[in-house]
């Protein structure tokens, strides 16, 4: 059987950085009946660094919910596939230190057989990454939609393609 993975990537004290960690959870929310599909695994991790590669081994398929930096509206959603991380992410911003996208690369150079086949990232553009709690008002509003594209990946990875 194949291994699905959702991971959603935030720090829930730096305001709009936890849209990952809050899409992730309105996603289960919205859409409870994949809790006990036993081909998936989801997970929220606040700091995970080069700790990701352990969340993602092994799986066939993943998909990494995190909040991006790279200038559009707060809360536009951006579908990227693991190729196109790289390019996005030039002149973007992490709040994570390590990114995702070196993080990726670096799993594919040192541990291949172990990443998934695919990996998929939903980016949720942010405004404010100050210390704090709560979303910014743009970037709360665009979680309902972000938890529909979670669901439209899980129905269909292979075909999720990038908007």
């Amino acid at each position: 059987m194949a291994i699905r993975l959702i991971i959603g990537v935030g720090q829930s004290l730096r305001r709009d950085d936890a849209a990952g960690l809050a899409a992730i959870k309105r996603w289960q929310e919205h859409f409870p009946e994949h809790a006990g599909d036993s081909d998936l695994i989801v997970a929220c991790v606040e700091l995970p660094g080069i700790a990701l590669l352990d969340h993602l081994a092994n799986a066939e398929q993943g998909l990494i919910v995190d909040a991006v930096s790279s200038g559009a509206h707060p809360g536009r959603l951006h579908r990227l596939a693991e190729q196109d991380v790289a390019d996005f992410v030039q002149g973007s911003v992490s709040a994570h230190g390590w990114g995702v996208a070196e993080t990726l690369a670096l799993g594919r150079r040192l541990q291949p057989e172990r990443m998934p086949a695919q990996v998929d990232i939903l980016g949720i553009e942010v405004m404010d990454v100050s210390l704090g709690e709560g979303l910014s008002l743009d970037v709360g509003a665009a979680i309902d939609f972000a938890a529909s594209e979670i669901e439209a990946w899980l129905k269909n990875p292979g075909e999720w393609g990038r908007k």
